[in-house]
């Protein structure tokens, strides 16, 4: 069945074709906008039901994988799968995103058609770091969540929202830098670049402990540990959430306490 093979692409491509579909319609017309997003938004909640029922709670290992080659030069692949806490998270943002995108009707009065562009591309990158089994594709989408959210602050949020934006940017960016430079590691170490982000070869390489030294594993944990403690936020990364809780607009300030701070306990 190609719906059930292709599930994870769906439910992660439908709120990007969505916004795309979104850039052609009259910015004069709210009422359009608003009744498109929140149905591409209760569509991507839709389309994501059936996993409730195809998830098979009792198997072990990774359900729904796709791969297909993506950039051959560097062994980046198009590749997703999902287990029992990526399965209840993307559950939890198809819903959250929803109701974020419905609760912002009222809510949003300027630049309505750009932000719920910019919302549903921020619902894009949820879902991409939840689904990806490439650390390639993994890092762009949590790059791709990063820009959303630094406008959705910066540009509808409250008095200061121009300072929660930089410092909310400024705190990821680091933590960005830091989760790359540790991917790079893994890759140049990893033995075959072919497939040197392939997320589950990558573990069974470092559990072989034949080519990822020791040294080179503590140091990328660390770097990693504090790209994804920023994201969390843990101390003393976490000053930029306050700012971006206060000063996001609402809608936006539940889908980010709702789903984007459990993307670094999930990393």
């Amino acid at each position: 069945m190609w719906f059930h093979d292709h599930i994870l692409s769906i439910v992660l491509l439908l709120p990007l074709v969505g916004a795309m579909l979104m850039l052609f319609l009259p910015n004069e017309n709210k009422t359009l906008i608003r009744w498109s997003a929140n149905i591409i938004a209760f569509l991507g909640f839709l389309v994501s039901l059936p996993l409730v029922f195809w998830f098979d709670n009792n198997a072990e290992g990774f359900q729904f994988m796709e791969s297909v080659e993506w950039i051959p030069s560097i062994g980046a692949r198009y590749a997703l799968g999902i287990d029992g806490i990526s399965y209840l998270l993307i559950m939890l943002a198809t819903l959250l995103g929803f109701i974020g995108v419905l609760c912002s009707w009222t809510f949003i009065e300027n630049r309505v058609k750009e932000y719920y562009i910019f919302l549903l591309l921020l619902q894009t990158g949820m879902m991409g770091v939840f689904m990806s089994m490439d650390f390639f594709l993994f890092y762009v989408f949590w790059e791709v969540m990063l820009l959303p959210m630094y406008f959705l602050i910066g540009v509808w949020g409250g008095p200061r929202k121009e300072y929660a934006a930089i410092k909310f940017f400024l705190y990821t960016l680091a933590g960005s830098v830091l989760m790359l430079v540790a991917m790079l590691m893994f890759y140049f170490n990893s033995g075959v670049q072919a497939d040197g982000f392939n997320l589950i070869r990558l573990a069974e390489a470092a559990t072989s402990g034949t080519l990822l030294s020791p040294s080179m594993q503590i140091t990328a944990f660390i770097m990693l540990f504090i790209g994804f403690a920023i994201k969390l936020p843990a101390f003393p990364v976490h000053t930029w959430l306050p700012d971006a809780h206060v000063e996001a607009p609402t809608p936006i300030s539940m889908i980010l306490a709702g789903v984007l701070l459990k993307m670094g306990g999930y990393g």
